[in-house]
């Protein structure tokens, strides 16, 4: 097996050279399989191979025979560790980053290696492939014109519900993602916050083995999960509001910081406010600041 090479279907498969440049790979969510053939060239061609996790990171190597090294890049060393990755762009080489499944930058810590990049002057270059999030509206039969990916809930079942109230009047499908052990509890928040009849699915182990893509009523689907053991991950998809007032109240907004203030530093909390709400992160974080200063 030579270096800068793949194999698919026992085929020895030689990977053109890559320019200097940071390269998103996306990796497959589950079935090795869904593994795109510009990816593969681009995991075997490239210089330095960044990613969340070595270990899982290997076995999609190993699978097609690619010879690397993976190095750790995750949200506890990025600091340290991202300096090091421009150091290489600026040497002349092709750097490719991976999460452990997906889409890079989709809720990990790549977001900030993309932005320091972008200021280097270097490429970033995207190498499209699996995504929990379109991979579970496609099948959920929710609208799929009009979504929003909005991230992970807040652990806090308070912060989550206020979480959910303040997104509870949008006209878009939201998408987000959920810890197992968690599933049951953010299932009764949102029939209780959103409505026993608003429509949900569950997306579970999508792509793999085991699979399960469930849409019901939220009260349907909260009793259905309620008290089973679940594993593996998963994303929940939640049917748009009905045509109300669209806008934003002051009072959804304060709630969406609170909430966030409780899982996150204010800085982080104001970006965040921003992509849900689309309003300035300057003019959130300010709002947060007042929080700050009715508390002393």
């Amino acid at each position: 097996m030579a270096d800068r090479s793949f194999i698919i279907s026992g085929h020895e498969i030689s990977a053109p050279p890559l320019e200097a440049a940071l390269y998103l790979v996306s990796t497959p969510i589950g079935n090795l399989g869904d593994m795109t053939i510009r990816g593969l060239e681009t995991l075997a061609a490239c210089d330095v191979l960044a990613c969340e996790d070595t270990r899982i990171t290997r076995r999609l190597l190993d699978r097609y025979g690619i010879v690397q090294k993976p190095y750790a890049y995750h949200e506890h060393n990025a600091q340290k560790v991202g300096p090091k990755l421009i150091e290489q762009l600026s040497a002349g080489k092709s750097v490719a980053l991976v999460s452990d499944a997906g889409t890079p930058l989709v809720s990990d810590p790549g977001y900030r290696l993309v932005v320091e990049v972008r200021k280097a002057g270097f490429r970033v270059i995207p190498i499209p492939g699996a995504s929990a999030v379109l991979a579970g509206l496609a099948a959920s039969g929710l609208p799929s014109d009009d979504f929003r990916f909005v991230g992970f809930f807040p652990n806090k079942d308070g912060a989550r519900r206020n979480f959910l109230q303040a997104l509870s009047h949008v006209q878009s499908t939201l998408i987000l993602f959920e810890a197992p052990t968690r599933l049951a509890g953010s299932l009764k928040a949102i029939c209780d916050v959103m409505g026993a009849d608003r429509m949900v699915c569950v997306g579970r182990e999508l792509t793999k083995r085991f699979e399960t893509i469930l849409t019901l009523s939220a009260r349907e689907i909260s009793d259905r999960f309620d008290g089973e053991t679940i594993k593996g991950e998963i994303v929940i998809l939640i049917a748009p509001a009905q045509a109300t007032d669209t806008a934003t109240s002051e009072k959804d907004v304060d709630a969406i910081l609170k909430s966030l203030l409780e899982e996150m530093p204010a800085s982080k909390a104001a970006k965040e406010a921003a992509k849900i709400t689309g309003l300035q992160k300057a003019d959130l974080y300010a709002r947060l600041l007042t929080f700050k200063n009715d508390d002393a």
